[in-house]
């Protein structure tokens, strides 16, 4: 009676999540991280969507979320979970995250190849 499934759908089990195609470097792994150390929360994941806005038309969200959502997409990165909605996953299909830590930049970058093209500030795109 283990294997039957219930109704409730209370919990969502790993195994029954699907993979994105969503790539985070080693750098970026390492500064998330540390960001939940900080924050002493080793129960957050960094979920990445796209989300409609900007001036090219979408824009990218990166944020640390407690939830696993019905339909979200899954991948850890040595201990770093990255989740994606079903919604964006198309959008960000072979995406890479980065980190960049210099004089002239300080934050996360997306190498998106399915972005067809940017606004000038490089926050959007379509």
């Amino acid at each position: 009676m283990s294997t039957s499934t219930t109704d409730t759908g209370s919990v969502q089990d790993s195994a029954e999540l699907t993979a994105h195609e969503v790539n985070l470097s080693d750098v970026a792994a390492g500064k998330v991280r540390s960001l939940l150390e900080q924050e002493g929360r080793t129960d957050l994941r960094l979920r990445v969507a796209v989300q409609p806005g900007g001036c090219s038309g979408l824009i990218y969200q990166l944020y640390f979320d407690e939830r696993v959502l019905d339909g979200d997409a899954v991948r850890d990165f040595d201990g770093v979970e990255v989740i994606v909605d079903k919604m964006s996953v198309p959008y960000l299909s072979g995406a890479s995250i980065d980190f960049e830590d210099t004089i002239s930049k300080q934050g996360f970058t997306i190498d998106n190849p399915n972005a067809g093209g940017s606004c000038a500030c490089g926050d959007s795109f379509h």
